[in-house]
Order: structure tokens, then sequence, then C-alpha cells
């Protein structure tokens, strides 16, 4: 029986997933679509409006939102601290540290984690996954940027990055609209509506076209990449489980807060390791792993956040 639950969790949840993320995939492999400005177009227009649209729905209270943002800085900061332990345990190089942790720190909240929180457990989490998301993705831009530059940036200038982080703004605004009652006309309101309905499908897209971007990781890397996909798809679950408790976390916010935590390494690290020169083979060989095997912790993650 629990076998038979496992596998339609799997098929109900996330193979539809799974399957969006295939189309992109095998376009990327055919016809060889320009990534980037896909990319570019889910950041700049789809997300701030399905992060709009959504928190404008549906109301989270302000000390739950707040524990929602604690959850996800915590979570983050103690995987890249155990990614940075692990690092030197192994003797790595400055820059293979730097990288192991940019990989294990960050998660694919967003193009995989907000289709599988919607498919699993409705609106109202979907709602608390994209808090997660926003504050994700200001991670990525502050913290992410801070370990990526290894101290060649200013604090100052990555938190200028927020500047150039939509999403954020989505949440500002939506904030605005419920507090002030303001009723959006509808012209307005179907507009940013059926930006927002696209962009998780898109997403998944994108995700496709992202892992058949990637390139083969050389055998030297096999070992790094190998911890930091342990440590993202099993010690992060665990780390989100726990922290979830500490909170006080509960229902659909425990359920989306701790799904989005587990989701595989985030796609926009392999643009951090680029951009700041750090082992761009192995964020991508942890990239590429962790999307592969995620559905064997996801969906026995799942089962168990619908029965506990």
């Amino acid at each position: 029986m629990e076998i038979a639950i496992i596998g339609h969790i799997f098929i109900d949840n996330l193979l539809p997933v799974l399957l969006c993320a295939t189309t992109g995939f095998v376009l990327g492999r055919t016809l060889h679509p320009d990534v980037k400005t896909a990319t570019r177009l889910a950041f700049y227009i789809f997300s701030p409006c399905l992060v709009f649209v959504s928190l404008k729905n549906v109301g989270i209270p302000g000390a739950e939102f707040g524990r929602i943002a604690l959850f996800t800085v915590l979570v983050s900061i103690l995987i890249g601290a155990v990614s940075f332990l692990l690092g030197l345990s192994l003797r790595a190089g400055r820059k293979l540290i730097a990288s192991l942790v940019v990989a294990s720190m960050f998660v694919n909240s967003g193009n995989y984690g907000l289709a599988a929180t919607k498919f699993s457990f409705g609106d109202a989490a979907l709602a608390r996954a994209l808090a997660c998301f926003v504050f994700g993705t200001v991670l990525v831009y502050t913290v992410g940027v801070l370990i990526a530059s290894m101290g060649k940036l200013s604090i100052p200038h990555a938190f200028r990055k927020l500047l150039f982080v939509p999403a954020f703004y989505g949440l500002i605004a939506a904030w605005a609209v419920r507090q002030t009652a303001w009723h959006i006309p509808l012209f307005l309101d179907r507009s940013v509506t059926m930006l927002a309905d696209a962009s998780i499908p898109l997403m998944l897209v994108i995700l496709g076209l992202q892992v058949a971007a990637a390139q083969s990781w050389p055998r030297d890397r096999a070992l790094l990449i190998g911890v930091a996909a342990f440590l993202q798809l099993i010690g992060t679950p665990l780390v989100a489980l726990l922290v979830a408790r500490l909170l006080g976390l509960a229902g659909v916010a425990r359920q989306a807060a701790v799904l989005q935590a587990s989701m595989p390494a985030a796609v926009a690290t392999t643009v951090l390791a680029v951009e700041y020169d750090l082992d761009a083979t192995l964020v991508s060989g942890v990239v590429v792993l962790t999307t592969i095997l995620s559905p064997l912790t996801l969906t026995p993650l799942i089962a168990y956040l619908l029965k506990n």
C-alpha cells in the first residue's frame, strides 16, 4: 500500500513537472534556442507577476511570513556552513570551496519548486512557496554574490543587486494592494493574471533548456559533486524539518517551506559560477545530478509531509 501511495504521489505531483521540463530539454538539444532570453523573460516579467497575483489573492499572516523568511535564511546559512566545513575537511582549495558552498546553499525554488508545491499541496501552499522563492532569490543575489566573489565585492555592492530582483517588487506591490484594499482595474488585473498563469509552465521549459545546455563534468570533480548532491538532497530536508519545527511552522506553511528547501540545486548558481570565475564544471554538475536524482528524495518527502 505504501509503495502504491508513493507511486501515485510521484505520478500526480512530480511527473507532470518532469514532463514539462523534458519538453524544454528536447527543444534545447534539437533546436538550441536562446536560453538567456527565455530566462530573462521569466525573471523580469513572468516571475514578479506570479508573486504579485498569488500573494495578492492569498494572504499570509505577518508572523507566519516572518517565520518563512527566517526559515529560508537559516536553512541556507546552515547548509552553507556545513558545505564549507566539508570543503575544508576534503582539503579543497579556496575556489573549489566557494564553488561547493554556492552549489549547496541555493535551491531551485522557482522553476521546479513552485510547480511541485502547487501540485502537491495546493494554492495556499503555493503562496507560501512564493515567499520562500522571493527570499531565496534575495539570498542568491546578496549572500550568493558575496560568496562567489570571494571577498572581491563590498557588501553594499552586493545588496544593490536587490534593485534588480523584480520578484521582490512583486512582493511589495502585493503587500501594498492588500494593505490599501485597492481595487485593481479589470483590464490590468486580467493582464497580470494571464502573465502569472503562464509563468510556471515557462519556468519548467526553461529548466529543461538549462539542463540541456549543461556541459559534462570531469571525473576529478566527482567526489565534490557527490558531496554537494548528498548534502542538498538528503541533508537539507533533515535540516529543513528541524528548523521548521524550531520556528513553529505548521500546516501548508511547513509543507511549502520544507519542500522548497529540499529542491535540487538552483540553475542560477551556474550563472554565478561563470560570472565570478568559480569552478563552473563543479557547479553545473551539481545542478544536473541533483535535478536528475531529485524525484527519488522528493517523492517520499512529499508523502511524509502529507501525513505529518
